[in-house]
């Protein structure tokens, strides 16, 4: 089995599962879609520096095959900035549903869902 095929199979679940999470109407599910679409694409970006297995990053003399360090810099990049905007997202939800009482993306406000566990008119925690 080649890498490619196996990369490719990752990154494509990554972004259906990333855009199912991300179409749904609540925050948190979105929050965790748009986090898989993320590593979807940062896996992307690795895969586009060759994949060659055991060959250094750096080009050298002695080994005629060598795999690029760019692409390996800008996911490390990639995964700072997204966790800061993850978290940054996070925080934006939790004042929305603080604020709403409703998890909802929509902009409806639903107190009370089936969903939840608090269509008995209990309170949230």
């Amino acid at each position: 089995m080649s890498y490619e095929f196996l990369m490719a199979s990752a990154i494509g679940v990554l972004v259906a599962g990333g855009i199912y999470l991300a179409l749904r109407a609540r925050t948190f599910q979105v929050v965790l879609g748009l986090t898989l679409i993320s590593y979807a694409v940062n896996l992307f970006l690795f895969a586009s520096g060759r994949l060659v297995v055991g060959s250094p990053p750096i080009w050298d003399k002695a080994v005629s095959e060598y795999t690029d360090p760019l692409p390996q810099a800008l996911v490390l990049t990639a995964i700072v900035i997204t966790f800061g905007m993850t978290a940054f997202v996070v925080i934006l939800a939790l004042r929305s549903f603080l604020e709403t009482g409703s998890d909802h993306v929509d902009g409806d406000t639903v107190p009370c869902d089936t969903q939840d566990g608090m269509a008995d008119g209990d309170s949230p925690p």
